[in-house]
């Protein structure tokens, strides 16, 4: 069995001024008593389940990095990218750069996204949910394609790739 760490809230005594260093004691801390991975939320606002919307939260990525550039065997991860977070293209660059980063330790989870006030609160458009699979679809045909050094365009019914690099997993 394999024990994972979440952490899903960033209410520290001390925030935001120390979050970035009890992030890193966070991390280095599950690395040596041997967590498995290290995860953080992929949410721009803290979720009504883990408290309110005015609590720190940071973007997901950026933390993920921070958690693997502290630790040296856990892997990392976000849970749970939403597709409508980010374009297909910037979205993988960004996950393999994580990946590239962290020496190969990192997962990609993706998921059709859920927060509605969340995608509207920071303006970023919130389509139906079949909307949402059909572009989860697409992102996961242009990760695949992506992956295997393919580098032909890409046009779905979403979105349209006319050249893509993905920076190569170790």
């Amino acid at each position: 069995m394999r024990i994972g760490l979440q952490i899903i809230r960033f209410d520290w005594p001390g925030a935001p001024q120390n979050i970035g260093a009890q992030l890193a004691a966070i991390a280095r801390t599950a690395d040596e008593v041997g967590f498995a991975s290290l995860w953080v939320m992929d949410h721009f606002f803290q979720i009504r389940f883990s408290g309110p919307p005015e609590e720190p939260m940071l973007e997901g990525y950026s933390a993920a990095t921070h958690l693997a550039a502290h630790s040296q065997r856990a892997r990392v991860g976000v849970l749970v990218t939403g597709v409508q977070y980010r374009h297909p293209g910037i979205l993988l660059k960004t996950a393999t750069t994580l990946d590239v980063l962290s020496g190969g330790r990192s997962y990609l989870g993706l998921g059709a996204g859920w927060f509605e006030a969340e995608s509207r609160g920071l303006g970023v458009p919130f389509p139906a949910l079949n909307t949402r699979f059909e572009q989860l679809e697409e992102t996961l045909q242009i990760a695949q394609q992506m992956w295997r050094d393919d580098d032909a365009p890409f046009h779905g019914r979403h979105y349209r790739l006319e050249r893509r690099f993905a920076a190569r997993s170790p």
